[in-house]
């Protein structure tokens, strides 16, 4: 039997006072709505299709993948409603799964063991037990123990409301019989809406084995209606993604302080500090150190590496046994080779620093070129903008730089040359040259400063 998974995502979720669709709203630096489509492609499902209203276009530009099948939805009257809007696209034959584009933590073991189900009667359902169940709707069991229907708390008696199995909202059924269930659904409750959850006394009353599969984990199907339930699922997801990186040899600080937004690939023995925020697509090799208060962001890291303190690599690929920082900034374009030093106050951009060169205080280096064992001293700027265009700096080899040394693009400094503390460089420096441009010292014997002048007249 194929799959064919309907994601509702269309509500606006005023509760989070926003402009943003709901589903756009970001866990782990991506929409939710992105997980759930990623969680419901690793089923290998026939289809997908998104229901989607509030939004659209932005929902569609920020979620589309290959395999999505977008269905709007021009009035928001339910959760039946929503997926009766996907069922003239699936397949007769095909068993259907009913996600939430608000739901991001679901796994898909847990959707497996759902759907497995399936194998005993054409409805199941996902349901978890809680302790203070206010808000959820209720599973109400029969007397042989089996889910006959769900009632809403709104609708709910007072037996039926001090019910601790509750409805995650997240079912599963055979397409046929759900189409028809769909059918015959009405609006006739406290929300007057079309609920999905009606399916489930339309199945019982028909004599139909309804299964229902019990969630260990409740973050699983815990849904996003405020920034507080926001902010929690955020924490879930990434100590539950630490915990795994951890488990496979990076070693963390305190993993309730380190964020990763996005994809890490990682080597052996990798050390992370608190506070540290990991962005994009970022890959550190093995025996990599991140201090303390750190972003990385698509960039590279190789074995040895060292990021100190308070510094952001964006971008940026560095070389084995390099150091960088504390404070310094890599922007886009950066490539460190081997054992290359970025230190403190530092950025740079575009800049490719060639194998044990130093750049180790108060500098700007952008769209350089710089080669082997080459030092540059504090305060080194490239000056590579003329207000128009953008232009390069090249030094070559063992070139030594004095402090406070502005070097006005396009310009190159060769191999084994040194320009003087204080200068300006604005003509090419040829190989093995000392360059200086700065005005000789004066001494002025006698000079009083003008207080001293008028005290003494």
């Amino acid at each position: 039997m194929q799959l064919e998974v309907i994601i509702l995502a269309a509500g606006r979720g005023t509760r989070m006072r926003s402009r943003l669709p709901k589903v756009l709203h970001p866990i782990g630096g991506r929409p939710m709505l992105a997980h759930v489509i990623d969680t419901a492609l690793a089923l290998e499902p026939r289809a997908v299709h998104v229901v989607h209203g509030h939004g659209a276009e932005r929902v569609r530009a920020a979620c589309d993948a290959p395999g999505v099948d977008w269905v709007e939805q021009d009035r928001q009257l339910g959760t039946g409603h929503a997926v009766e809007c996907a069922m003239p696209r699936v397949q007769a034959d095909s068993h259907v799964l009913v996600l939430y584009g608000d739901v991001p933590l679901t796994r898909p073991d847990t959707l497996g063991t759902l759907l497995g189900g399936l194998e005993d009667g054409p409805l199941a359902l996902l349901t978890m037990e809680v302790e203070a169940p206010t808000g959820y709707g209720r599973i109400v069991r029969d007397d042989a123990g089996q889910v006959c229907r769900i009632v809403e708390e709104k609708d709910a008696s007072p037996s039926e409301r001090a019910i601790t199995e509750v409805n995650t909202g997240i079912l599963a059924a055979r397409a046929e019989p759900l189409r028809g269930w769909l059918d015959r659904l009405d609006a006739d409750n406290a929300q007057q809406e079309y609920l999905l959850t009606d399916v489930v006394g339309l199945a019982a009353a028909a004599g139909e084995s309804v299964a229902g599969r019990r969630v260990a984990d409740p973050t699983e199907v815990s849904g996003v209606n405020n920034r507080v339930q926001l902010a929690a699922l955020e924490r879930a997801y990434q100590l539950r993604g630490n915990r795994a990186l951890m488990l496979a040899g990076v070693g963390m600080a305190d993993p309730a302080r380190v964020d990763i937004r996005g994809r890490l690939e990682h080597g052996e023995d990798v050390w992370i500090d608190v506070n540290v925020v990991i962005e994009g697509d970022c890959r550190i090799g093995p025996g990599v150190t991140v201090g303390p208060n750190c972003v990385l962001r698509d960039c590279e890291l190789a074995a040895g590496a060292r990021v100190e303190s308070h510094s952001v690599v964006d971008g940026a690929r560095v070389g084995p046994d390099c150091r960088v920082g504390p404070f310094a900034r890599l922007r886009p374009g950066t490539r460190l080779d081997a054992g290359a030093r970025v230190g403190n106050f530092v950025e740079t951009k575009a800049a490719a620093i060639g194998e044990g060169s130093k750049i180790n205080h108060l500098s700007y280096v952008g769209d350089a070129e710089l080669g082997r064992g080459v030092n540059l001293g504090a305060g080194t700027i490239t000056c590579n903008y003329d207000g128009h265009a953008k232009h390069r700096t090249v030094i070559g080899d063992r070139a030594f730089i004095g402090s406070d040394t502005q070097l006005v693009a396009p310009v190159v400094v060769g191999a084994g040359a040194t320009v003087g503390a204080g200068s300006t460089i604005t003509r090419d420096v040829g190989e093995g040259e000392l360059a200086l441009s700065r005005p000789r010292q004066r001494h002025v014997s006698g000079w009083r400063r003008p207080g001293e002048r008028d005290s003494e007249a």
